[in-house]
């Protein structure tokens, strides 16, 4: 492993960064602080920090529905990929959805974000639906990754 630290988001200034690094990696759904609020009551958030720098950010929205999906979802600002951060948050994300009860675990990607297209994939993730918000332009991609028998 390496140095990074996954930890809670607890209080406004982690809930700023939050929403920093949400906002830099999914600009067509950026959100304000009270919406960061909001969703810090619903999902797990949590912030990766290398030593005192801030790299990441990750959600994990519980299981949902029959199936139990949980998503989970890792996010890597550009000047820190390469460097394992995705794959620590990524686990560290599955590894609380699984606590949790999810039997499937399902992320979400813009279309034109490869690198996390690619990142997805490498870990059995697979497309299972492309899609526009009613009022939008951006294309995302939900992708599913079923649990191994």
């Amino acid at each position: 492993m390496s140095e990074l630290r996954i930890v809670p988001v607890d209080g406004e200034a982690m809930l700023q960064e939050w929403r920093y690094v949400h906002n830099v990696i999914v600009p067509p759904a950026a959100m304000d602080l009270g919406e960061v609020r909001e969703r810090s009551g619903r999902y797990r958030l949590r912030n990766a920090y290398a030593g005192d720098v801030l790299v990441g950010c990750s959600t994990v929205r519980p299981p949902e529905g029959e199936e139990a999906v949980a998503t989970v979802i890792a996010r890597v600002l550009p000047e820190h990929r390469g460097r394992g951060y995705g794959k620590e948050l990524y686990e560290d994300g599955l590894a609380h959805a699984r606590v949790l009860g999810a039997r499937a675990i399902e992320t979400c990607v813009l279309a034109v974000n490869e690198e996390g297209l690619r990142f997805a994939a490498a870990r059995g993730f697979a497309e299972i639906d492309r899609y526009v918000l009613d009022g939008e332009t951006d294309q995302w991609v939900d992708l599913r990754l079923e649990p191994s028998t």
